[in-house]
């Protein structure tokens, strides 16, 4: 079992069991071995056990149920969980329905410029996936994108030749991981010319980048993607409501 330094016991435990479901070693409507066994197999406390089974209810790949254990159960459908996801990217600006055309697909090493620009850690390695999104009405992309998936799950990559959509429910799918939060940071930036050129914009003229940050529930960053829009073909919108005190 392969972990990062500082990991609690507990999601050591979580990935080494959910890397077995996913494997096939635990198929669907098989049992899990019981607390004891689990205990003595990774010389840890009952206490541990049960928050390494806690993460795994929470990423649905098990449930417990009096007198019957903890059973392995299928996972909600790609289909209809797509779209929950991509309700979210709606709400945070994805350009839904758009064609996304790869250019790179290759292994970085994060240097200053790319931490500064993803909040990644420098000298840090990741799956670099880049291209652009193309509306299919449209002469000119949308938006410049760029992928950064987690070497952990970079084996996403050999599906992205056929794949147009969001990366992260293909990475919660083969992976057996929950993406829970994602957080969004949107800058103000200046278009280079290369970038201009290819975005059939202004060199110079202003652009917004989109940073998101895809956290799992393991508290892993399972991806950060880049989106950069000139600023005419990018809107977002954003309603306040004021709450008021019931006292």
């Amino acid at each position: 079992m392969t972990t990062a330094a500082g990991d609690h016991r507990y999601l050591q435990v979580a990935r080494a069991l959910r890397k077995e479901i996913v494997d096939g070693v635990y198929p669907v409507g098989s049992q899990l071995p019981t607390e004891h066994e689990l205990c003595e197999r990774f010389a840890v406390s009952r206490y541990t056990v049960r928050e390494a089974l806690r993460r795994l209810r929470d990423d649905n790949l098990v449930a417990s149920r009096p007198r019957a254990g903890t059973l392995v159960v299928p996972r909600p459908s790609t289909n209809s969980y797509a779209q929950d996801v991509m309700s979210i990217d709606d709400l945070l600006a994805f350009a839904q329905g758009a064609r996304f055309a790869i250019e790179t697909n290759a292994t970085v090493t994060v240097d200053d410029e790319l931490a500064d620009r993803t909040g990644l850690t420098v000298g840090s390695e990741w799956l670099a996936v880049t291209g652009y999104r193309r509306a299919d009405d449209a002469t000119a992309p949308i938006c410049r994108t760029e992928y950064y998936i987690n070497r952990s799950f970079a084996g996403v990559g050999r599906l992205l030749h056929r794949h147009s959509g969001p990366i992260f429910p293909l990475i919660e799918d083969m992976f057996g991981v929950s993406v829970v939060e994602v957080h969004q940071q949107i800058s103000a930036v200046v278009l280079t010319t290369d970038l201009a050129l290819v975005l059939d914009a202004e060199p110079g003229a202003a652009a917004l980048q989109m940073r998101r940050t895809y956290t799992t529930s393991d508290g892993e960053i399972a991806q950060v993607t880049v989106n950069t829009h000139p600023s005419s073909r990018f809107r977002h919108s954003m309603t306040m409501r004021r709450v008021r005190d019931s006292g």
